[in-house]
């Protein structure tokens, strides 16, 4: 890196985006962290609402608007705004205040896994660094959630995996793990 510098940043791309611009994997990664800041946990009704307001209102990204999503992801979406539907029809709550739902007792009865049994991809991993940042201090926590937020949108058992161990590396380096012990065969 002190050889060559990176002195700029490039545009273009796929999207024609201009210097500094991100996509949708950074989008969805700061509505990950917006929703562990605000709620302070993990709330994951909270992250699929601000994944909908992602994808139908370009909150948090980059050019005001949603202009790449996967394809698990915008299907769990949908299914999050259908159910959510029938939630407010069933709980007596109005449309317009269905996003802002924090009872945490009321929630507990709406299943966020909004994905189809084995859809995989990589959105889910993309996004997830939020989680263990946030949870690195309990490794059995920031592991687990890691896994649970890839579920919500990616509901094949190997995305979960693979989330989970992801959510251990970034915990590991950050406790100070040398690299030989993170990519040993007996990690995690």
């Amino acid at each position: 890196m002190v050889s060559n510098p990176v002195k700029d940043l490039e545009g273009g791309g796929t999207w024609g985006l201009q210097p500094g611009q991100f996509t949708d994997d950074t989008s969805m990664a700061i509505c990950l962290a917006n929703s562990l800041i605000a709620c302070r946990g993990f709330v994951p009704y909270d992250q699929l609402v601000r994944y909908k307001w992602w994808y139908r209102h370009g909150y948090m990204s980059s050019t005001g608007h949603c202009f790449d999503i996967g394809a698990a992801t915008r299907d769990s979406i949908q299914e999050f705004e259908k159910r959510q539907k029938k939630f407010a029809h069933d709980n007596d709550i109005l449309l317009e205040h269905i996003d802002s739902v924090s009872d945490l007792d009321l929630l507990r009865a709406f299943d966020v896994n909004c994905s189809k049994i084995g859809v995989a991809g990589n959105g889910a991993l993309m996004r997830l660094a939020p989680v263990p940042l946030f949870f690195f201090r309990r490794p059995e926590m920031a592991v687990e959630y890691s896994g649970i937020s890839g579920q919500i949108t990616h509901g094949d058992e190997k995305a979960y995996d693979a989330c989970c161990y992801y959510g251990a590396l970034i915990v590991a380096a950050l406790q100070g793990a040398q690299k030989d012990t993170l990519i040993s065969d007996t990690f995690y």
